[in-house]
């Protein structure tokens, strides 16, 4: 569907104390200034040691000695323009530094709009609290009224690193019942502390309960937790109180107090009691002396629980001076330059017209986004490749497809490795965490592959890859914007933590490698192939969503889900779901199907499983091993 752009409101100036440095947040740029005669005096506290960095215009930091009132207009202000800016291109971050914002008096309440982080400043998440909300709601399409109001779109959206007590002063008597985050796909909620109230996954308030489809939780706490209408969700490396309601599967790695899965799928709950492989994103924050730095957490396997417990997360701390800070309008040169110096990089929020090849090549280099910073592909350029090396970690990043069909959006290794012999290193994976990929939507995109896997021992810990369904008018639809496959793994011991892959043309997901693991796989199949002709191969109706190649001997999948909705020629079938070789070693757990109003799965894996179509609309076709248990 194509959603009309809002007319924007004015950018509230912002003036945001940092001792002595003001930060101004103005349309065309963040500047140390002195305070304007007609804004609210500055506080006139202690400077700190080391001034703030300059992260460019997209970027508003916070200090805890702002009135409450600033606070929340400023950052009321940043959710008026993005609340329906699903196709837009403004990106923003709102950073908090140490402290506490918000009384029990006069709470900080507020929404996150699309392409919108918000972050605390600290080491650990109890460095910044804020008493009052953080919500997403349902998203009204029509007039701006209760009509046709969904969380089905709810994308692109990040909060991380904090402290929420959660407060409803204020409000009326069903929001003030929880803390709302109704989201989809692309949308994470890592490093946060949920106290003093109910999280829900879902906003019944605002024209009753409505499916949401996607969302993503990791080394984080809250007590009860209400899922409601998630149809999917993914909870990692947590700690929980209590979790209530699943729709068709429920996701659990390493999480304390996660439900039992003894009776998949009534309820429909996936439970591993340990991670396999984990690394946790790494955070920016600022030191007692106003000094910026970048965590980045070690690696772990078989973890279980929260990493920031017992003191900060274990890893490593690099000063921003080790970074190139880029900006939009930085040049690839220049950031493959400072890259080949043994630089770092940092992305500022906004979108990177990207025309040639961005190039990690040295070991433990980290790429870290900001804002949903967005790398656009331009002639038909690959964005990124990442050499053959241990340790690189590639976070917060969106890379989309141009208008020039690119071979691939983003490569990890090189498919003859360096010289045949491919360098990793089980213990320092190479690291993918909130990297998100898009084929159309806010423009016309092409590319044969959004995601292409080299290298051995590479994690995958939250990704959304995805061909778009709808989007700005011209910019999708099946000769538009084009896309062969989402993601393919031709590196061994490969794990996904988090696979989200949509709309591909051919195989969603295709897996070469050996030893293979994804916990949590949600699939939609493409809405528009025109005709059945159109979309089949060898004597096969459609192409699965997950492929698993015939040669492969060791693979696993925990907790799978592939959905139907051809709505442009609704007698479409695919043969299958899933498609893997018959073989002891390849083994998929807790899998279904689902058709959600068009078209037909015959087979949920394989030739195995029960078939859904127009018959059975939104009824799960399960399978709870393939295959079977001996």
């Amino acid at each position: 569907m194509t959603i009309p752009h809002p007319t924007r409101p004015g950018r509230t100036r912002l003036a945001a104390a940092l001792g002595a440095t003001v930060l101004l947040a103005t349309s065309t740029g963040v500047a140390a200034i002195a305070a304007p005669a007609e804004t609210t005096p500055v506080n006139t506290k202690k400077a700190p040691a080391v001034s703030a960095p300059d992260f460019g215009p997209n970027v508003t930091i916070f200090d805890p000695s702002m009135p409450v009132s600033e606070i929340q207009a400023a950052v009321d202000a940043v959710n008026a323009r993005q609340i329906d800016n699903e196709m837009g291109t403004e990106r923003e971050a709102l950073l908090f530094l140490p402290g506490t914002y918000g009384t029990d008096a006069e709470p900080l309440q507020f929404k996150v709009g699309y392409y919108t982080e918000v972050a605390g400043l600290g080491a650990s998440p109890s460095d910044v609290t804020i008493n009052g909300k953080i919500e997403v709601y349902n998203r009204c399409l029509e007039d701006n009224g209760t009509s046709n109001c969904i969380a089905l779109n709810n994308f692109w959206r990040t909060l991380s690193n904090l402290t929420l007590e959660v407060n409803g002063a204020g409000q009326d008597g069903c929001r003030a019942t929880a803390n709302f985050w109704a989201v989809s796909q692309a949308v994470s909620l890592r490093r946060v502390d949920v106290t003093g109230g109910t999280l829900s996954l879902m906003d019944y308030c605002t024209a009753g309960p409505q499916y949401a489809s996607g969302g993503y939780l990791a080394d984080s706490k809250a007590g009860d937790i209400v899922n409601g209408s998630q149809q999917q969700w993914f909870t990692r490396n947590a700690e929980i109180g209590s979790w209530s309601n699943g729709v068709w599967n429920a996701v659990f790695s390493g999480t304390e107090g996660a439900p039992t899965d003894e009776s998949f799928p009534t309820p429909p709950y996936t439970t591993l009691d340990r991670t396999l492989v984990s690394r946790e994103k790494p955070y920016l924050f600022a030191d007692a002396s106003g000094a910026y730095s970048v965590h980045v957490p070690a690696a772990q396997t078989e973890s279980r629980g929260i990493s920031w417990g017992d003191g900060l997360t274990a890893g490593r701390t690099i000063p921003l001076s080790e970074f190139f800070v880029a900006r939009p309008g930085d040049s690839v040169q220049a950031i493959n330059n400072a890259l080949a110096r043994g630089k770092h990089l940092l992305l500022t929020p906004g979108v990177y017209d990207i025309g040639q090849t961005i190039a990690v090549k040295r070991a433990d280099t980290v790429v870290l986004g900001l804002g949903h910073a967005t790398l656009t592909a331009v002639n038909g350029a690959t964005p990124m490749r990442v050499a053959d090396v241990p340790g690189v970690v590639i976070a917060g990043v969106t890379i989309d497809g141009g208008t020039v069909n690119s071979p691939v959006l983003l490569q990890v290794g090189t498919k003859n490795g360096n010289n045949g012999a491919r360098h990793s290193d089980p213990a320092n994976p190479t690291t993918l965490s909130d990297v998100y990929f898009r084929i159309g939507g806010p423009h016309v995109g092409k590319a044969d592959v959004s995601l292409e896997i080299n290298s051995d021992n590479v994690l995958i810990d939250h990704t959304w890859v995805w061909r778009a369904d709808h989007g700005n008018e011209g910019t999708f639809g099946w000769d538009v914007s084009t896309g062969r496959n989402g993601v393919i793994v031709n590196g061994d011991d490969v794990t996904a933590t988090g696979l989200f892959v949509e709309h591909y043309q051919e195989y969603n997901v295709i897996w070469n490698g050996e030893r293979g693991r994804t916990v949590f796989f949600q699939n939609e199949l493409p809405y528009d192939p025109p005709n059945q002709a159109a979309w089949q191969h060898d004597g096969v109706l459609g192409w699965a969503g997950y492929k698993v190649a015939d040669d492969v001997k060791t693979h696993t999948l925990w907790g799978g889900g592939s959905y139907v909705f051809t709505n442009v020629d609704p007698s479409i079938h695919a043969t299958r779901g899933f498609e893997v070789p018959e073989t002891p070693g390849v083994v998929l757990n807790h899998l279904l199907t689902v058709n959600l109003g068009a078209g037909t799965i015959d087979h949920v894996v394989n030739n195995t499983g029960a078939p859904v179509s127009n018959d059975n609309t939104g009824t799960p076709s399960y399978v709870e091993r393939y295959p079977a248990a001996p």
